[in-house]
């Protein structure tokens, strides 16, 4: 079992002048899970999403902590490819380099993009975007092995050279993000690895992985975008872990309800709640759930994003407590065949102390119990 953090780089209140301290603050913690013994950190890519993430140029993050960093691999969690974010050369140019400068520790997570929102900044066809991502991976997965890359397909590309060349051999494991059961199956059948994004907690993560393992059971040779298959899977783990279990589960709930309001608020909800600091009970969430979900439903949401924001309200699943708690959550996502379990720990209200607590605790305590 291998383990990860995950940065969004989540502002309460965010402003000019507190978001600057919160990307200092993410690099902290990365650099310390390092030392903790993680094995990885994945960074998002949003853009003009003040309220949920400052990850709009997560290779320059990655960079920084690759430079400050000599062992935990590096990774983007994930780029959005549809091709008004990034060009697929640009893309490779960019993960070749930072794989060259990281000592060949670079993992590439693909995806289309969250919300309606930074579509529209971008100018990203929506009714593309999928078509768009799955083209951009087959073109990375040529442009790192062949000598020359030419491409005929919804982009046209004469032959040219594309450099750098990674270090990692034939390429960098490639990625798809996944938060429904037909992602999970499209990463199976590309060859890719999945990041299986759901709050659903280890009932859900199990269901997931088996469909996912099912489904590269039966995968065919012409779906796959790469001449090497990747068939790891990380699922996420929101977790906070402190020496007083009851403040723990109160300071998680406080995260994950601004994550869940924050996500809200890009599909027709209000902005979150601001930290109070008094209402971070799980009675509370549960009042804030349905109230966000009616407001939704009245404004006219699409159904599958109503669901998934109440679904980001499932306190009880999460690795909230002691260790114990965190160990417990491993156990099962081990038990339904995961690989990795990616921890989000970083969240809108949750203290840079926190942060660095539960790292320290997820170090100490959980962590040594999985090795081998």
């Amino acid at each position: 079992m291998q383990f990860s953090l995950i940065f969004e780089a989540q502002a309460t209140a965010p402003t000019t002048e507190t978001e600057g301290p919160v990307l200092l603050e993410c690099v902290e913690q990365a650099v310390f899970a390092e030392a903790m013994g993680f094995d990885r950190i994945w960074a998002v890519e949003h853009h003009g999403l003040e309220w949920y993430a400052h990850l709009s140029a997560p290779e320059v993050f990655l960079s920084w902590v690759a430079a400050r960093t000599t062992r935990i691999r590096i990774g983007h969690g994930v780029v959005c490819m549809p091709f008004a974010y990034n060009h697929p050369v640009r893309v490779a140019e960019r993960a070749a380099t930072l794989d060259i400068l990281s000592g060949g520790r670079l993992d590439l997570g693909a995806g289309r993009g969250a919300t309606p929102h930074e579509m529209s900044l971008m100018g990203v066809d929506p009714d593309r975007t999928a078509a768009e991502v799955e083209e951009a991976l087959r073109m990375i997965g040529h442009m790192w092995v062949e000598p020359t890359f030419a491409w005929d397909g919804l982009l046209k590309i004469e032959p040219h050279k594309v450099i750098p060349r990674p270090v990692q051999q034939p390429h960098p494991p490639l990625f798809l993000a996944c938060s429904h059961a037909d992602t999970v199956v499209r990463a199976a059948e590309y060859g890719v690895g999945a990041l299986v994004l759901g709050f659903g907690g280890p009932t859900d993560i199990g269901d997931l992985v088996k469909r996912y393992r099912d489904a590269a059971l039966s995968r065919s040779g012409d779906k796959r975008v790469a001449t090497v298959v990747n068939d790891h899977v990380s699922a996420l783990c929101p977790t906070i872990v402190m020496a007083d279990p009851a403040e723990a589960v109160r300071i998680g709930a406080r995260g994950q309800r601004f994550f869940a309001e924050s996500v809200a608020h890009y599909v027709g909800g209000p902005e979150p709640a601001q930290d109070t600091g008094d209402d971070d009970n799980v009675a509370e969430i549960e009042r804030s759930r349905d109230q966000v979900v009616e407001v939704l439903t009245a404004a006219g949401a699409p159904a599958s994003a109503v669901a998934l924001v109440a679904q980001q309200y499932s306190i009880a699943e999460q690795a909230y407590g002691d260790a114990g708690a965190a160990i417990d959550f491993v156990e099962q996502v081990a038990a339904a065949g995961a690989d990795e379990v990616m921890c989000l720990v970083q969240m809108g209200g949750v203290p840079h102390s926190v942060c660095m607590e539960t790292i320290e605790r997820w170090g100490r305590d959980v962590i040594p119990r999985f090795r081998a």
